[in-house]
């Protein structure tokens, strides 16, 4: 849960890097509240296809945590964080950019600042 106020606590910070673990935690989390979301507008009754204004909020209110999270993570592994549009191709693109969320750390400094899993311990 560390994580995840972390990542809110920098929401639009898309400078510097951010550790796998700092990223997945907040996905995981980031999951675990929209399907809570999902489960309230259900039981609420205003959900129309599944899905309702809850988690519509939710979802626009971490766009930009997410983006963020995102741009640092690739930096991470010495990627520019445009690299997050390669999403947009199909099958392959997703496929890409989860093999870059998952690689590890670039050892050292690189060109977006020093390796904050160095800088932990």
């Amino acid at each position: 849960m560390n994580w995840y106020l972390y990542v809110l606590s920098h929401y639009a910070d898309f400078t510097g890097r951010a550790r796998r673990k700092e990223y997945w935690m907040f996905f995981l989390f980031n999951i675990i509240f929209a399907a809570i979301a999902v489960i309230l507008d259900n039981i609420l009754g205003i959900a129309k296809l599944g899905i309702g204004p809850i988690y519509i909020l939710y979802i626009l209110a971490m766009l930009i945590p997410s983006l963020s999270v995102g741009v640092r993570r690739l930096h991470d592994v010495g990627k520019s964080g445009w690299m997050l549009l390669i999403a947009f191709i199909p099958i392959i693109g997703s496929i890409w950019l989860l093999v870059l969320m998952l690689l590890d750390s670039k050892m050292g400094e690189n060109q977006y600042g020093p390796n904050p899993k160095e800088l932990a311990q």
